[in-house]
């Protein structure tokens, strides 16, 4: 029982310094909706060196670059349809979710 306290309070204290460290870059330069945009804009960038654009629609590369436009502030509608846009659009959730950003952050909804 004692390792695990201490086991949790290591993580806490971990935690509490990567989101200080978190919100100390962003209020140093940027505020925090623009900083998570352009940490979000690298990760696109880097998903799509990586993967390609093959596979990736028209449709579904036009509603995302709108999402960048708008300094990612648009409401999500970036729909994932075939096979390629859904492996980006995982891709980037897992790495928007390692850069510090909440999944209710990302551009991608399909409506009906």
């Amino acid at each position: 029982m004692p390792a695990l306290l201490a086991l949790a309070l290591a993580l806490f204290a971990a935690a509490t310094a990567a989101q200080a460290q978190s919100s100390g870059k962003a209020q140093a330069g940027r505020d925090w909706p623009t900083e998570k945009c352009e940490r979000y804009k690298a990760a696109f960038n880097q998903a799509v060196a990586k993967q390609g654009r093959a596979g990736l629609g028209q449709e579904f590369l036009a509603s995302h670059d709108a999402f960048l436009a708008s300094n990612c502030q648009a409401r999500a509608d970036v729909c994932a349809r075939s096979k390629e846009e859904l492996e980006l659009a995982n891709t980037l959730v897992v790495m928007a979710m390692n850069r510090g950003m909440a999944s209710t952050f990302l551009p991608f909804y399909c409506r009906g």
